[in-house]
């Protein structure tokens, strides 16, 4: 029997991936690393004009894309976008879970409301999608479940309680979920970002005192660009990363090894 080649196990023809929270930053860049590789997409986000965009890209470049406005935090909707999902492709086979939120503020100064809507948007968004669309991947009896975390999900980080709890979380649900749905042939693995080029990052790397401060914890002295997710992302997407599950990847040019 001939073995297929390290680039037959990436190639991602004929599969369907959920990409939420891909109107911009890491979410765009992982849609459109897996339209690449030959993925059909469902970008997803609470921004219309941002997810149509992303969808527009992927399709310039001679992909498949379906635009589904949705919050992550409401059932409905979160159904809603499965529903639609498996209307336009008849299936899916990936989902990635990257919408985020976070809230920079001293714990006494939080409140509740936004200790919530931290939770909600960082961990409670991973089990309302992964049970909506679950059960089409139980039922096919193949899938991959990519959770986005933090690196602060594994190391404290003052001013980020809200935010460092709910990433923690999304790690061991990743872990937990990995075990129980192996029988399914389902993998859930996880992936854990450093500092990254994006929208609410460039606030701090492109401050003169901030930016070489925050880039100075990081071994490799700089920061991470979107696009330097893509092929770890295509990898877990991918039949070759069919034995890994339960497991997650940093990527932060060392950070974490420093601590």
């Amino acid at each position: 029997m001939k073995m297929s080649s390290v680039l037959d196990q990436l190639d991602l023809k004929d599969k369907v991936a959920i990409v939420t929270g891909s109107g911009r930053g890491l979410g765009k860049a992982m849609a459109i690393a897996l339209a690449d590789a030959g993925a059909d997409l469902v970008v997803t986000a609470r921004s219309q004009g941002e997810i149509e965009q992303t969808s527009k890209e992927i399709e310039k470049k001679g992909g498949k894309a379906l635009a589904v406005q949705a919050d992550m935090t409401d059932p409905g909707q979160v159904s809603h976008l499965a529903h639609q999902t498996i209307e336009r492709f008849g299936k899916v086979d990936i989902l990635v879970n990257n919408a985020g939120l976070a809230i920079a503020k001293p714990f006494q100064e939080l409140s509740l409301e936004e200790w919530q809507r931290t939770i909600d948007t960082n961990l409670t968004s991973l089990f309302l999608c992964c049970q909506a669309v679950g059960p089409y991947m139980i039922r096919q009896r193949r899938g991959k479940i990519i959770n986005i975390t933090s690196i602060d999900g594994a190391a404290g980080k003052a001013a980020l309680v809200a935010y460092c709890a709910s990433k923690g979380g999304g790690i061991q649900f990743t872990k937990a979920l990995a075990v129980e749905w192996a029988k399914f042939n389902i993998q859930v693995n996880a992936i854990g970002p450093g500092a990254f080029y994006t929208k609410p990052m460039a606030v701090i790397l492109d401050d003169e005192k901030l930016g070489p401060i925050r880039r100075k914890k990081i071994p490799l002295g700089r920061e991470g660009r979107p696009e330097e997710l893509g092929p770890l992302v295509v990898y877990l997407a991918s039949s070759a990363s069919d034995f890994m599950t339960g497991e997650t990847i940093f990527i932060d040019g060392g950070e974490l090894a420093k601590l």
